[in-house]
């Protein structure tokens, strides 16, 4: 067996030459010369020809396995030191009566106004309903007065990505058209707020969530707060920029392809996609059914544990979360890692920037200083599951959106508009080659786990790219850039792996560098526990644009 994980090669197209491409593409005479070439290029066509004899998995909600797995015990280490605030700060001040939830909301509301007017604007939160977060803050400052939070994170802001239905907002989706307004909340922010979560808003995306940068025409590109020039990474862009930023401690993301572990990544923080049924999509808007999962972006691997804590479990809005096992939630870090197995692909795990490679070699020798036992592993198929996860994504998003088309189809972004016209050749044939893909790919990751309890990579194979100028107005194509930001993630959403973005150090510009681990399916508290463990063994640094020092002033409330 050999690495076949190929990086498609096209010129970058964007502005005028992009526009004409598009144009093209949904000129039915044309697109059918041009669509042929492009499928080659993608590697569509030889997927179409492969000769699978497993049978077709339309979802990939796998059963707890038996098997002997790893336990780590906990230790009662002390938290990592951070440079934003985290849940346990917030908490600790509402409970030392040093501010409280109002006074926050009020700095939180004020931070993002100034988010959003700085030069250029971060364009993280594209919706705070002034009026709705003070109410929710007076109603929170009341139950701490009274001694009775409903939870660790009552008071404390969370961002919630505009693909979640939240009261009283429209969910948009990152577009210029839809105002969806729903009647209630998505199950996730509906736990929230119960558990007192103060919800501040809606957080930007990637259009439709159909791209990785976070690139956005309609509402803004959202900017990295290590460097405002470059990407933060999508499609939850305005989450994992929102928690860098310090603008809140935890946000919701929804990963279909990379969505929520990508932006984590360049921007440094922790992001959680748990086990495909893990957390419910109900409220979640349907774009790719077989391939979201709803999950959180922290500060910290504590913030990421407490919302996880809240948010996951059975829903019966969700068919797809009945008969899960019951989440299991690490409290700290593990006091070793003895006989925990981590597997290593090698060609995999290097193929990326030589940067990105050594930091995070560095923190392998840390783990297996401390017991970890690196065992070589081997998964074959790679580029398979990159073209099933690409066909399964563009087809189920064009069948979401096809009742908007007629009508809304020009008022996409360019990139959008060429994906979904490339969708437009491919049928049921195409899915069911990509869901017996699906099977095959579940099957060698079994067999991968057999011989570890977690597999790691880089989450990305570059930091943060640059934001070009060209793409403001009407998006791009550059499929290199989209390789280097997907070659690590594809496989969690085709096979439903829980998997986790942990900071591990940044490159000579200061840009983060993270870390994807890989555990089988429902084991998210082997992620917490190593995250945790990590956590404590990298510095992380202030992003250059961060407003977390207003928000938790002293000064004693009266």
């Amino acid at each position: 067996m050999s690495y076949d994980l190929i990086k498609p090669k096209s010129p970058r197209l964007a502005g005028a030459k992009l526009r004409l491409l598009v144009s093209m593409l949904e000129e039915p005479r044309i697109s059918r010369l041009l669509h042929r070439p492009l499928f080659g290029t993608l590697g569509i066509s030889r997927l179409r020809r492969l000769e699978l004899e497993e049978p077709a998995t339309e979802t990939p909600l796998v059963e707890a396995s038996s098997n002997d797995q790893a336990e780590l015990s906990e230790s009662r280490a002390a938290p990592p030191t951070l440079p934003q605030p985290s849940i346990e700060d917030f908490r600790r001040a509402y409970q030392d009566s040093t501010t409280d939830p109002e006074a926050v909301a009020t700095r939180v509301i004020e931070s993002v106004r100034r988010s959003n007017a700085a030069d250029p604007p971060l364009r993280a939160i594209i919706a705070c309903d002034e009026d709705d977060v003070l109410a929710q803050a007076r109603a929170s400052s009341k139950r701490w007065k009274q001694g009775r939070p409903l939870s660790a994170l009552d008071g404390v802001p969370v961002a919630v990505k505009d693909e979640l239905d939240q009261l009283p907002y429209p969910t948009t989706v990152g577009t210029a058209f839809l105002r969806h307004r729903p009647e209630q909340d998505a199950t996730t922010v509906e736990r929230l707020r119960a558990a007192g979560a103060l919800l501040i808003g809606k957080a930007n995306m990637h259009e439709i969530g159909l791209g990785v940068t976070g690139l956005n025409p309609h509402h803004g590109t959202v900017r990295n707060p290590f460097d405002p020039t470059r990407h933060t990474g999508g499609s939850s862009s305005g989450s994992a920029a929102a928690v860098a930023a310090g603008l809140c401690p935890v946000a919701i993301g929804a990963d279909g392809g990379g969505s929520i572990r990508i932006p984590s990544g360049l921007c440094g923080v922790v992001g959680l996609k748990p086990t495909f049924g893990r957390v419910s999509e109900a409220g979640a808007f349907p774009l790719c059914a077989s391939l979201g999962h709803v999950g959180p972006i922290g500060n910290s691997t504590a913030d990421v544990a407490c919302a996880y804590g809240i948010i996951a479990g059975p829903d019966l809005r969700d068919p797809m979360t009945a008969g899960q096992p019951a989440p299991v939630i690490p409290s700290g870090p593990p006091s070793d890692l003895n006989g925990l197995r981590i597997g290593i692909y090698e060609p995999w795990f290097k193929d990326a920037e030589p940067e990105i490679v050594a930091a995070i070699e560095k923190v392998v020798e840390a783990l297996k200083d401390a017991g970890a036992k690196v065992v070589p592993i081997e998964i074959p198929g790679l580029d398979d599951m990159r073209v099933a996860q690409l066909i399964l994504i563009v087809t189920e998003m064009l069948e979401c959106m096809s009742q908007f088309l007629p009508e809304h189809r020009k008022e996409h972004g360019l990139d959008v508009r060429m994906n979904f016209a490339l969708a437009a050749f491919l049928g049921d044939a195409d899915r069911r080659i990509a869901n017996r893909v699906r099977t095959r790919a579940i099957r060698d990751f079994t067999r991968a786990f057999g011989m570890a309890d977690i597999i790691l990579t880089p989450i990305t194979g570059r930091t943060a790219p640059p934001i070009r100028p060209d793409a403001a107005d009407g998006g791009e194509s550059d499929l290199a850039t989209l390789s280097e930001l997907m070659r690590f993630v594809a496989c969690g959403n085709l096979t439903g792996l829980p998997a986790i973005s942990i900071p591990v150090g940044y490159d000579s510009f200061g840009l983060p560098i993270g870390m994807q681990a890989i555990a089988p399916w429902w084991r998210e508290d082997l992620l917490l526990s190593l995250s945790y463990f990590t956590e404590n063994l990298v510095a992380r640094r202030l992003p250059e644009v961060s407003f977390s020092e207003q928000l938790l002033h002293r000064g004693r409330v009266a």
